[in-house]
């Protein structure tokens, strides 16, 4: 059984490498490439804005008839990303950097181009030393003067300012202690007069509350004079006790003056002659006293008296009776 994936290929006895035909390229031919932008630039057509490190799908070419040192030098083409202009930059290996060709301008450039052209003049001004020794000598004297004179400049600056601006700390420290002392005794005087104005506040509130209060309060009354206990108030003390007895015998008489307490009364006859059953029968009929013959009424029935009175009164009578 034979490999899935297949490492060595076979080739026949009569192969002959030199028959394949080879396929011929052109140098130019660009390769679509992904990158983003090395530095920011303004589009020249529409005028966008277009940052480093946005990305771009990009063609890439070589350039043909340029090098460094046998390096290559590659196109770039981008599109704008509002108006799909056109623009081209390619690489610089001299300064490992790039240069813009066309449809941009490159922002931000002015320290760079500072910077060369600080390069341009130093290697202008040795290629001139190597050639002639007395430009050696004068470039020398030329620093060397040039120095002086910013030392000299210098020590007259700091001369002005010296004099110019002369400190006396001794008198600035006493001021500075002026301020501070006069500035602790301002407080402590608005401190004073803040107290005295809460204290005065509180004072006119006292007042109101108090004139508020005698206002509200009513008249105070004459002092009584102490009453001197009658001689004869004894007297009225003494019936008291007979008219609380009163008050009890009426309420309970109140309560015997029913038909139903009264019906429980019987009136005895004083007559021997006439049996029990007999004077039984007129008293259920009627249960007042009997009216018929000469009733014997031991206790009259007073309008004051209860039904009690009365009962204990039959009973003695009753009692009285039977002794003899």
């Amino acid at each position: 059984m034979s490999e899935r994936k297949v490492l060595n290929k076979y080739y026949p006895p009569d192969f002959d490498p030199s028959k394949i035909p080879k396929l011929k390229l052109p140098k130019d031919r660009q390769y679509v490439v992904r990158l983003m932008a090395p530095f920011n630039m303004r589009c020249k057509t529409c005028g966008e804005y277009i940052y480093k490190g946005k990305k771009f799908n990009a063609r890439k070419e070589t350039v043909q008839n340029e090098a460094y040192l046998g390096l290559p030098i590659f196109r770039f083409y981008i599109k704008c990303t509002r108006c799909l202009a056109e623009i081209t930059f390619k690489t610089d290996p001299e300064n490992t950097d790039y240069t813009m060709e066309h449809g941009a301008t490159r922002n931000f450039q002015a320290e760079k181009l500072l910077e060369e052209e600080e390069k341009r003049m130093q290697k202008e001004r040795e290629d001139e030393e190597l050639n002639n020794p007395m430009k050696v000598l004068e470039n020398r004297t030329k620093d060397s003067k040039l120095e002086m004179e910013v030392l000299e400049n210098l020590q007259e600056l700091k001369d002005l300012n010296q004099r110019q601006a002369h400190v006396d700390f001794e008198a600035m420290l006493r001021q500075h202690r002026l301020s501070e002392e006069q500035r602790q005794k301002q407080e402590r005087e608005e401190d004073e007069r803040e107290t005295a104005a809460l204290v005065e506040a509180a004072r006119k509130r006292r007042l109101l509350e108090d004139s508020d209060s005698e206002e509200d309060a009513p008249a105070p009354a004459a002092p009584r004079l102490a009453l001197r206990p009658k001689p004869t108030a004894i007297l009225d003390e003494a019936p008291k006790a007979k008219r609380k007895a009163e008050s009890w015998e009426r309420s309970v008489g109140t309560l015997g003056s029913r038909p139903q307490l009264s019906g429980l009364v019987v009136v005895k006859r004083t007559d021997l002659g006439c049996s029990a059953q007999e004077g039984l029968a007129p008293s259920r009929l009627s249960p007042g006293p009997m009216q018929s013959g000469k009733p014997a009424d031991p206790a009259p029935w007073a309008p004051g008296a209860s039904s009690l009175s009365q009962l204990g009164a039959y009973s003695d009578s009753e009692d009285s009776s039977g002794s003899n």
